[in-house]
């Protein structure tokens, strides 16, 4: 159908932008390492996560759709692994959207330069190499239930507990399968809670927040108010245009990521009619930030914007000439 074909063009989008911006991060890592910019970590790390979440659950999901065996090769035990990489990879991809949200904030609001724009570039510091390290292991953590209270069913299992971290339909016949109703609700609120609502929240303060910055030093363009204690934005303007780009990947996130739990809570506490066509919302919701964020990070990432414009330029050579 339409609305499948519509999905696969999501998903391999999603995959081709996020390696994109992976590799092109990487690959200025390994010719200046001493270059590389904090922000420049946080993104490939957010990167990593939407294209990981694209390439172990969406792909699997187009498959499904394509009606292809795939259960056959996988393995009998293989929803106890997939349910706990599902569950991990979602959740550090929330935490690590409001970690990039939280970063930027702390960067608008600082008193100095970040490191790198006085005294050198510098490599990243331990603290954020141990805090992004931090978010995949005690997500890993959090997953192990999904590895445990998770089991095989069949093609025609009937889902009757969603997460916004696992998937919005029992895929390859991977369903839950707590001891009780009450376990699986329980676990289902803290999820919601922890890993749903409060890191929405979490952005939207810290997104107001980064609005405020940008408003209230925004107004005064004389240079005289330029002291050296301004904050870091008014001497690096290079900082607004990030920030431009980092509050519209939060939108984005916000607005996907808050579609997908309205929907899905409504299945899990107030089954109705609308229930399955919200659930289709939310699965187009959980992809569609995967999907769109490389393109809104294009247009603020100096190299990607220049490798954008490269392979546009090609293409439209390529047809003037033909």
């Amino acid at each position: 159908t339409h609305w499948t074909a519509f999905y696969i063009i999501l998903v391999l989008l999603g995959i081709v932008g996020n390696t994109t911006v992976v590799g092109v991060i990487l690959d200025s890592v390994f010719k200046d390492p001493s270059g590389v910019r904090n922000s420049d970590i946080i993104l490939m790390n957010m990167a990593l996560s939407n294209l990981l979440v694209s390439v172990l659950r969406n792909v699997l999901l187009v498959i499904s759709d394509l009606r292809l065996e795939v259960r056959s090769w996988m393995g009998i035990d293989v929803c106890h692994v997939l349910m706990g990489v599902w569950v991990w990879l979602r959740s550090v991809n929330v935490w690590s959207t409001f970690f990039l949200s939280a970063f930027h904030f702390q960067t608008l609001r600082r008193v100095t330069p970040p490191p790198g724009t006085v005294h050198g570039p510098r490599r990243p510091p331990k603290t954020l190499l141990i805090s992004l390290g931090l978010i995949w292991f005690l997500n890993l953590i959090y997953a192990i239930p999904a590895h445990i209270y998770s089991t095989n069913g069949n093609k025609n299992s009937t889902e009757t507990l969603m997460l916004v971290s696992s998937t919005t339909r029992p895929l390859l016949g991977c369903v839950w399968n707590f001891p009780s109703s009450y376990d699986g609700l329980a676990y289902a609120t803290t999820s919601m809670v922890i890993h749903e609502i409060l890191p929405i929240i979490l952005m939207a303060i810290t997104n107001l927040g980064s609005l405020y910055t940008l408003y209230t030093h925004g107004r005064t363009h004389n240079p005289a108010h330029m002291t050296q204690d301004a904050p870091v934005i008014k001497r690096i303007p290079a900082e607004r245009r990030a920030a431009k780009v980092i509050l519209a990947l939060i939108v984005l996130f916000i607005g996907s990521w808050g579609t997908s739990i309205i929907s899905i809570n409504y299945f899990n506490y107030n089954r109705g009619l609308s229930a399955g066509f919200l659930l289709v919302i939310a699965r187009f919701a959980n992809t569609i930030f995967i999907a769109i964020s490389p393109i809104v990070l294009a247009v603020g990432h100096r190299r990607l914007r220049a490798l954008l414009l490269h392979v546009l330029s090609c293409l439209f050579f390529k047809k003037q000439s033909n």
